[in-house]
This record gives C-alpha cells, structure tokens and sequence, in this order.
C-alpha cells in the first residue's frame, strides 16, 4: 500500500469535483474547490475520520468494498478505479465478473433525476447507487442485494402489496437465472444462488420452475408509509453489456401518485437536512 500516492490521488480526486457533481447543494461560505472531506465520507458510507485518516497517510488498508465506494463517491473511470486499487494494494476487479464500479456518466444522469426516485444496480440485484428520492421510496440500500433481501428480510416486501409478492418473487428468480446462464464464471450470482437455494425454501421452488426473464418496464404499486400508496411506471435503461441498470420510477401527470411523489420528495429533502 502506497500511502503517500494513495492520499494524493484521493486529495486530488476529491478538489477536481464540485457538489453539483454528485447531486449535492454547494451551501453557504464554501471557500475551497472541491467537495469536502465530510461530503467524499458521506458518498461512500463511510466515517469522515477514516477517510481524513486514509488522506493524511494514516489510515488503515481499505477493504475491496471500501474502496468500490471510494472509486463510485469520486466518479472515477475505470483505469481511475484500477488505479485507486493497485495504490491500495489490491488487484482491480477482474473484467469478466460483475463489478460494482458505475460509470461517472450513469452517476452523472443519477444525480441529475432531483425529483424521481432512481437507483442502478447490477443485473443480479445489487444496489450499486441510489438518489435521495430513491432513497425517500424504498430506503438506503446502496450495497445490499435487492433479491437477498426479498427472501431473506420480511420486512421488505412491507413495501409493496401482498397480492404483488408472487409476481416480485418470481421476477427476482427468473431473472438471477437468466443471469448466471448468461456469466457462468461469475462468482457472485453464482454463490447467490447457491446461498438462497439453501436457505429459502421459495426460493427454491421458483428456481425449480426454470422461469427466465430480464427486467423489463412495468408499472408498480408501492405502499409507502408516509404518503401512502403510489402507483409509478418503472423505465430501465441498460448500460453497455447489460451488466448494469439504471431504474427511475415516474408518477403520471394529474394523478394523486404524482401529488404523492412530490410529497415524497419534500420529505426526502427534509430526512436529508436533518441527518446533515
């Protein structure tokens, strides 16, 4: 691990970069370029003190997932990224597996969506980057698994109406299918699976049925405990080779669901002041 090298390249990351580019408000008195130290820990879910530490070249080693968030809270490129982790002394994620590095271009589209709730994610489910709408929708899940949580966290299908669980369950399965037919060499929907079928008997009997899809628009019935029911068409645009996802859920214009997506944004705004 290189820590001189290491600390330079976070510092100069970090004041190449302004708050609108990571969806955030510049605020008052902002004196120096860059995003603050506080905002970089904010983004990538971690301590302000660690990654003041990791910047001073006092900080412990990253772990790999560590330094995924690094790498996706500074909008880094992949050759970025590759080099974030060589400084760390890790091997970059290997190209031919799923990589929980996004885009700078699919974040930049991220942050931009201020008033529709939006996420992207692999296409095995995992919660690569939220906006605070999608955050204010569902929760902050940015590093779990949607498809491990629907079968494992009860809680989560609180969200949505029981007569929609089957369809959501049976989505979820058909589509983990299809992906690991699709990268039989990649580890993580492969130990997914292997994890699920063992401990969730649903799970499991959908995996029986050998049901295949990919994740398509379709319009879905949230229930919200705030502002109630919203009933929001779900649009998914697809990176390049289909490894990742961007889902951004849309209210239509004159409906009680669009008053109650705005509702849900000023509330989101609210949680997020008040949590700052």
């Amino acid at each position: 691990m290189d820590r001189m090298e290491l600390a330079d390249f976070l510092r100069r990351s970090r004041t190449r970069l302004t708050p609108s580019d990571v969806g955030l408000s510049a605020g008052p008195r902002r004196r120096t370029p860059g995003l603050r130290r506080e905002e970089v820990a904010q983004l990538a879910g971690m301590s302000t003190d660690y990654y003041t530490r990791l910047e001073q070249r006092r900080g412990s080693h990253p772990s790999r997932q560590m330094l995924t968030a690094l790498a996706r809270a500074l909008r880094l490129t992949d050759v970025e990224r590759d080099h974030l982790f060589h400084l760390a002394g890790e091997e970059p994620p290997r190209p031919c597996g799923s990589s929980g590095h996004v885009r700078p271009g699919l974040l930049l589209i991220l942050d931009r969506l201020t008033d529709l709730p939006a996420s992207v994610l692999s296409d095995w489910g995992e919660v690569l980057a939220q906006n605070t709408m999608a955050v204010a929708l569902s929760g902050d899940n940015t590093g779990s698994n949607l498809i491990r949580r629907w079968f494992t966290d009860p809680g989560t299908r609180a969200l949505f109406p029981p007569e929609n669980h089957e369809q959501h369950a049976r989505s979820h399965v058909a589509s983990l299918r299809a992906v690991t037919a699709a990268r039989p060499d990649d580890p993580g929907p492969a130990a997914l699976v292997d994890e699920l079928r063992a401990t969730s008997c649903e799970f499991e009997a959908y995996w029986q049925s050998h049901d295949v899809v990919v994740r398509r628009p379709s319009p879905k019935r949230f229930l919200h405990p705030v502002v109630g029911t919203l009933d929001l068409d779900c649009e998914v645009l697809l990176s390049d080779g289909h490894s990742q996802q961007l889902v951004v859920h849309s209210a239509r214009p004159g409906t009680d669901s669009r008053q109650r997506l705005e509702l849900l944004r000023v509330v989101g705004l609210q949680d997020l002041t008040s949590s700052s």
